[in-house]
This record gives C-alpha cells, sequence and structure tokens, in this order.
C-alpha cells in the first residue's frame, strides 16, 4: 500500500508541476510572437514529466515498463486524449497534410526499429535526431508561410492592447480586427477564449518567468523521481507484468495532464492548441521521448508482444485518427470510436497478455 500511496502522490507533483511549467514557459514563449502550434509541440508536446518518469524507470532497470509506457501514452494520446476531446466539444479543424503525414510515420519508424529485437543507443540517436528534424521542418513552415499555420502568440499582443485585464478567473474573449498600431495581423475569431492563467504568466518579466519554470521542472523531476521508485512495488502488490502495468494503469494516470490541455482549449475554441499537443505528443514519444530513454539508460529488449500487438494498435489509432483530423472537422463520433477501440485495446492488453498473478 505505501507503494501505491507514493505512486499517486507522485503522478499528482508530476501533473501539478507540468500544468505550471507550461504556463509560464508559453507565456515568456508568447512575448516572442512564437506560433501557437510551435509552442505545443516544444511545450506540451515535448512531455518533460512523462519523459522523467521514462528515463526514472530506465536507470532502475524497469526497462520493459518504460517501453510499455512510451507505447501506451501513446495510444492514450489519440484512443483518450482526442477522443474525450471530440466528445467534449466537436469542432472544425485544419491541419496541414505534411503534418499528418509525419504523425503517422512516426511509430512506423519506431516499428522499423523494434523489429531487430532491440532498441539500442545507436537507435535512440536517430530517433531524437528524427524529432529535432520534426521540430525544425515546422518551424521551417511556419515561417516561410509568413502567417500563422495555427493562431499563434500575437493573440496576447491583441488582448494587451485592447487593455483585456488578466485579473479574475474564466477566460477572455478576443475582438475581431487587426492590431492597433495597424501592422501584421491576422483575423481572430469572435469564439476564441484564452485561459488568463497565460496571461498572468506573461505578466512576469522573462527572468521571473524562467526562474518559476525552473522551479516546476524540479518538482516534475521529483516527482516523476518518486512515481518510478514506486513503481516496482506497485507491479508486485497488483500482480501485473511489467509492460501491461505501463500501457494500462500508469498510463491513464499521466494521461490526466494531456485531457485537461487538450479538451478544455477545445472547449473554449481554441481547438489548434488542442491538436498540436496531440500530434506533436504522438511524434514525441515514439521519436525523441525513447530516444532520450535510450541515450540516458541503455539499450531495451522488445517482447514479441510489442511487435505483434502494441505497436500495430498504435498504428492503426495513429493512421485513425489521422483520417478523423484529415477531414477537417472533429465529430462525436470520432471520438466515440477511438474511445471504443481504445477500451478494446486496454481490455485486451490486460487480459491476454497480463498473466496470471502467482504468489512467490
Amino acid at each position: 500500500m505505501e507503494s501505491i500511496l507514493l505512486f499517486v502522490i507522485g503522478i499528482a507533483v508530476l501533473v501539478f508541476s507540468a500544468e505550471k511549467l507550461i504556463g509560464y514557459l508559453v507565456g515568456v514563449a508568447s512575448r516572442w510572437t512564437i506560433s501557437l502550434f510551435l509552442i505545443a509541440v516544444i511545450f506540451t508536446g515535448i512531455e518533460f514529466d512523462d519523459l522523467a518518469f521514462g528515463i526514472v524507470l530506465n536507470l532502475e532497470d524497469l526497462s520493459n515498463v518504460a517501453l510499455g509506457t512510451v507505447i501506451g501514452t501513446t495510444v492514450a494520446m489519440t484512443g483518450i486524449v482526442l477522443a474525450i476531446s471530440a466528445i467534449v466539444a466537436p469542432c472544425e479543424v485544419e491541419v496541414p497534410r505534411s503534418y499528418l503525414v509525419l504523425f503517422v510515420l512516426a511509430p512506423i519508424v519506431m516499428l522499423a526499429f523494434a523489429l531487430t529485437g532491440f532498441f539500442t543507443v545507436a537507435s535512440g540517436i536517430v530517433l531524437l535526431a528524427a524529432f529535432v528534424a520534426f521540430v525544425g521542418f515546422v518551424a521551417w513552415r511556419e515561417y516561410a508561410a509568413r502567417k500563422p499555420v495555427f493562431r499563434n502568440a500575437e493573440v496576447y499582443e491583441q488582448l494587451e492592447k485592447v487593455g483585456a485585464g488578466v485579473g479574475g478567473g474564466g477566460s477572455v474573449a478576443l475582438p475581431d480586427g487587426p492590431p492597433a498600431d495597424g501592422g501584421h495581423h491576422f483575423t481572430l475569431p469572435p469564439d476564441l477564449r484564452i485561459d488568463q492563467g497565460f496571461l498572468k504568466a506573461r505578466s512576469h518579466s522573462p527572468g521571473v518567468g524562467l526562474g518559476l519554470a525552473v522551479l516546476a521542472l524540479i518538482g516534475l523531476v521529483i516527482g516523476a523521481v518518486a512515481a518510478g521508485q514506486a513503481t516496482e512495488g506497485v507491479i508486485e502488490t497488483l500482480g501485473i507484468e511489467g509492460t501491461v502495468f505501463g500501457v494500462t494503469i500508469a498510463t491513464l494516470a499521466l494521461s490526466l495532464e494531456d485531457i485537461f490541455l487538450t479538451a478544455e482549449p477545445q472547449r473554449r475554441g481554441a481547438p489548434e492548441i488542442a491538436v498540436a499537443n496531440v500530434i506533436g505528443s504522438v511524434v514525441f514519444s515514439v521519436t525523441g521521448k525513447l530516444g532520450i530513454i535510450l541515450l540516458t539508460g541503455g539499450a531495451i529488449a522488445v517482447d514479441e508482444d510489442v511487435v505483434a500487438w502494441h505497436l500495430p494498435v498504435l498504428i492503426v489509432m495513429t493512421a485513425i485518427a489521422a483520417g478523423f483530423l484529415a477531414t477537417g472537422r472533429l465529430r462525436r463520433w470520432h471520438g466515440i470510436v477511438l474511445l471504443v477501440l481504445y477500451v478494446a485495446y486496454f481490455v485486451v492488453s490486460l487480459v491476454a497478455f497480463g498473466g496470471v498473478p502467482m504468489d512467490d
């Protein structure tokens, strides 16, 4: 029971610290008018909490759990996070086709390495380089377009120019129109809502914002260490096979942050943030996150179940999600389909691949 309690506390600290970290970093980055999609890829797609958790697991010789968590959290991004967002707030979306292609290709690249039987340090370098190339491509594409692919940080500038306050709770409605100074602008949809937490974070000076972000990062690492150290005890207590624990219980706990970061912006009229979070998280998980875990903790052997079941499910779920996004509108039935598929995956993983608990 002590291990379970420590695991729960660690996950709670992870989620809280990640929320604070993202808020402060977005507040600082918005002053540089970086596109919203790029911000989401870097500061929500790069999931610092999941990354720290996976590193600790691999260093604790729980590489099968680390790999299971990588796969499980990635499947959950479409099967839980995107599904719940579509069910709660169906909406129109506009995603560049090139992003969707990379979204689908990323898990296929992971499968190619898995077929060799091992994820090595060398494959980790390649996977990390692939994620860096993805971020570079996104940055180049948006710069070359000379306009935001998604609504960008200029929303903050317009809020300040129209005198919108940052006090109180809830959200702020943005007017539709150009900046007061007549400079470069884009049309703001009248239904856009921005969480005031980001506005408050923006009110800090860059130095203070970065300092607060460092404190949040420290809290995130502490939470990851606590959850990672408690994992072995949880496995023994519940009698669950390591990889299955990673793709089920740990995944559900680590998905709470992403559900909030995806469903809330979509419900408030900014679905671009939600979609960017999902695409960025999936690409990062199967390339950058796995690569860093391998570089810090060493090679990971790949079980037959990973190649025969978990990765094929991941590829199929990602392809289906990409197909839904390509239609230009997330509908409620899209979310239901994704959620039903995830529940089926969850049940089969737990029943067919979890083994039978046995006394020592």
